[in-house]
This record gives C-alpha cells, sequence and structure tokens, in this order.
C-alpha cells in the first residue's frame, strides 16, 4: 500500500502533473482542432519527457556513466586528489561556517578515509566559483582538520572553477612538489570528464572514484516508473556530463 501511495502521488505532483496536463494539451489539439500531427508530436515530446523523469532509465544511463572506473582495491599512489563540486559559505557547521554541497561531501569522506589508509598528503582543489558561493578548498580543509587530518598534510588548490582547472592548476601542483602517482577522487559519475582533463594537462592519475548514486545490482520495482523530479536531476547530469566530455575531448 505504501507503494501505491507513491506512485499515485508522484502524478499529482511535478513532474507528474506536468506530463497529466500535456497529455491533455495533445487531446484537446485533437478533439476541438483536428490537430492531429501536433497531438502526436505533443504525445512523443512528452513520452520522452516521461521517460528521462523515471527512475528506471536513470538507473540504466547513470549506472553506465558510474561503471567507467572501479576503484582499485589496493590503491598506491603518492598523493590524494580530491576536487570540489560547490559549497555554501554561511551556513552553520559543527566547527564553523560554510559547509560542502553533498557530492563534495560526499569525496572528502572518501578522501578522508584513503588519508588514513595510506598516510598521503590531500591536495583539495576548488576555489570560489560564484560570489554567493563557499570558497571550497578552504571550507574543505577546515573539515580535514577536524576529521583528524594532520594540517601539513593538506595542500590547496584554491583558485580553479571548473573540471579543467583542477586539472590545470592541480597539475603545477604536482610539478612543483614532485608527486608522480595521484589518486584521484571525485564522483563516480564525474570520474571520466576528470580522467580526460588531467589526462590533457599532462597528468595520469588513479581514479578512485566516490560518490555513487545509484546501485551496481539494481533490483526492478515498478515505482521506479513513476515520474520523479530526482530522476529528472540523474538524467540530466548524465546529459550534461556528456555534453560536457565531448567539449573537453573535441573543442578545448
Amino acid at each position: 500500500m505504501v507503494y501505491l501511495l507513491k506512485f499515485g502521488a508522484s502524478w499529482v505532483l511535478p513532474p507528474g502533473i506536468f506530463i497529466i496536463l500535456f497529455l491533455f494539451a495533445a487531446y484537446r489539439a485533437q478533439k476541438k482542432y483536428g490537430a492531429k500531427e501536433i497531438a502526436l508530436y505533443i504525445c512523443g515530446l512528452t513520452f520522452v519527457f516521461y521517460l528521462l523523469c523515471t527512475g528506471f532509465v536513470a538507473e540504466k544511463f547513470l549506472g553506465a556513466l558510474e561503471s567507467a572506473y572501479e576503484p582499485p582495491g589496493n590503491p598506491t599512489g603518492d598523493v590524494i586528489i580530491m576536487l570540489g563540486g560547490g559549497a555554501m559559505p554561511d551556513v552553520p557547521d559543527v566547527d564553523g561556517e560554510g559547509a560542502l554541497c553533498s557530492a563534495p561531501a560526499n569525496r572528502l569522506l572518501t578522501a578522508v578515509r584513503l588519508q588514513r589508509k595510506l598516510n598521503l598528503p590531500v591536495i583539495v582543489s576548488g576555489g570560489q566559483v560564484y560570489a554567493d558561493s563557499g570558497a571550497e578548498a578552504v571550507i574543505a580543509k577546515r573539515m580535514l582538520i577536524s576529521l583528524g587530518v594532520p594540517e601539513d598534510k593538506i595542500i590547496l588548490e584554491d583558485k580553479s572553477v571548473n573540471t579543467s582547472q583542477n586539472a590545470a592548476f592541480t597539475a603545477e601542483i604536482l610539478r612543483e612538489k614532485n608527486f608522480a602517482t595521484p589518486i584521484l577522487v571525485t564522483s563516480a559519475f564525474h570520474m571520466r570528464r576528470a580522467v580526460l582533463n588531467f589526462e590533457k594537462a599532462g597528468v595520469k592519475v588513479a581514479p578512485y572514484p566516490a560518490d555513487y548514486m545509484v546501485s551496481k545490482r539494481p533490483v526492478f520495482h515498478y515505482t521506479k516508473l513513476r515520474p520523479q523530479t530526482e530522476a529528472l536531476l540523474a538524467n540530466v547530469t548524465v546529459l550534461q556530463e556528456s555534453l560536457r566530455t565531448f567539449v573537453t575531448k573535441y573543442i578545448e
């Protein structure tokens, strides 16, 4: 009953309610104005939109993207690179003000555990992207110290505002400090593009994906066919990553 209620509720809230309204518009176009071609066009676009709103499709697309690299069982290297991905400058935190957004927070958790396991320095890469966003590397450093990482093990790269700059500015630090075998930590969906950017910067990294969004072995349930904003966001993430990877590979 719980699942059935969830399924039903998804059709009276966005984006489900918009799918119903689009189909109603197609019906009205056909019924009142005899615009069969327009009605079919609206139905086709609505069906594509519906698919992009389902967890079933999101699992397929996002799962394929996240499977580009697997975390090594026994990682080795001489430094850990953690990429930022958004921060809020003025929200309260346990030991200060400012916090990382969910994706970089998950990356940081993985980086901390790797640091404790391997006792390596951590390069935190990420600057202040917008006027009202947080200085990612600075906030991440405070959190790393709070979690027990020694301050002398933390290196800041706080100028970059995108993945291309993450790679370029971090590559400079690697050369300055003679690091040769970096372990790269970022979200699994982001890893393919991140590796490509580091390759273009002349750096070979050992990928260590984190922040997984879908299960490796998903099980079908009918509720995955209901329209969800989370599924739409996941599919938009896949489309964004695909476009940005194309631009990185062929245009930049």
